[in-house]
């Protein structure tokens, strides 16, 4: 059971994109109005310099940087500072950071490319604990090529200040196993993964479609919370075209596309190794973005 009092950081947690300028800086001026869009459409809060936010590719400086944008534009809302490398010795010294910013917990996901054991998995998230702030764990064998499957992340789960866990690997048979361990908060990693989280009384979602429905999502979680499971479901089912296609190729290539095109970041510039979409990705992804009514912002 995890030590740590329930806290409460939201049902809808946008792992937000960073706008770069032209010459490839991080656009504070783009990140501070993409803060307002999200928390005045329906998220309870946002995660700074995430994967979404193409983490891999900015410095301690530049994620420094945005964990305190987010603290000061996002007022009294939640504020996720991704914690989360493949080096503990790192990962520490950001959540450090991320305390000294304001953040009010962080992210961090399993290791990747080391491949540590069993035991340095959790002795790798014990470490990040020790700094004091709540730690939401980032399960994501996809890119992490580790999946944490539920037995370790019940004794993960027992690490005091570990609050919960974004879970990105639909296997549902795991996610009620999760879902079962006590005291232990989880979030749906993947938007396609939302509905099946929210029937089972799970917290919510750490989400890139937010950018772009967020109404519609929060739409689902008073459903849920009301007990009209079938209205969350009609929500769900109505969203999952364009769940997919802001999945179709590599995150966030479609997601940052699909803001360029409705004015909502300024572009879509991504730093190497990433390439914005292709005019034929983007030619895919309008009709979809018609099709909810996103393109209405432009």
């Amino acid at each position: 059971m995890c030590i740590l009092a329930f806290v409460d950081l939201g049902t809808i947690l946008t792992a937000l994109v960073t706008p770069f300028d032209d010459r490839y800086r991080v656009d504070h001026g783009a990140a501070s109005r993409l803060i307002t869009h999200c928390l005045d459409n329906g998220s309870d809060g946002v995660v700074m310099a995430s994967t979404t936010g193409e983490a891999s590719t900015l410095d301690d400086d530049e994620k420094i940087a945005l964990y305190r944008l987010g603290r000061r534009e996002a007022g009294d809302a939640v504020v996720i500072a991704n914690t989360g490398t493949n080096d503990t010795a790192h990962s520490v010294r950001l959540t450090h950071e991320a305390a000294a910013a304001g953040a009010d917990a962080v992210l961090a996901v399993t290791p990747y490319y080391n491949k540590p054991p069993r035991a340095g998995i959790v002795a790798h998230f014990a470490s990040i604990a020790e700094v004091g702030l709540p730690v939401i764990v980032y399960n994501i064998p996809g890119r992490s090529v580790l999946n944490l499957p539920p037995d370790l992340l019940a004794e993960i789960a027992d690490i005091p200040h570990v609050v919960g866990v974004k879970q990105a690997h639909n296997d549902l048979d795991e996610l009620d196993a999760v879902m079962a361990v006590d005291g232990f908060s989880v979030w749906a990693g993947n938007d396609d993964l939302y509905a099946r989280v929210l029937e089972r009384g799970g917290a919510g979602v750490i989400s890139v479609a937010s950018h772009l429905v967020g109404p519609a999502m929060a739409r689902m979680a008073a459903d849920a919370r009301d007990g009209d499971m079938d209205a969350m479901r009609a929500t769900d089912a109505e969203l999952a075209g364009l769940y997919a296609a802001l999945f179709a190729i590599t995150s966030p290539l479609p997601v940052k596309a699909a803001m360029e095109m409705t004015g909502i970041i300024p572009s879509d510039r991504m730093r190497l190794p990433l390439v914005p979409a292709t005019p034929a990705e983007r030619d895919a992804l309008r009709p979809v973005l018609e099709a909810h009514g996103v393109l209405a912002h432009a």
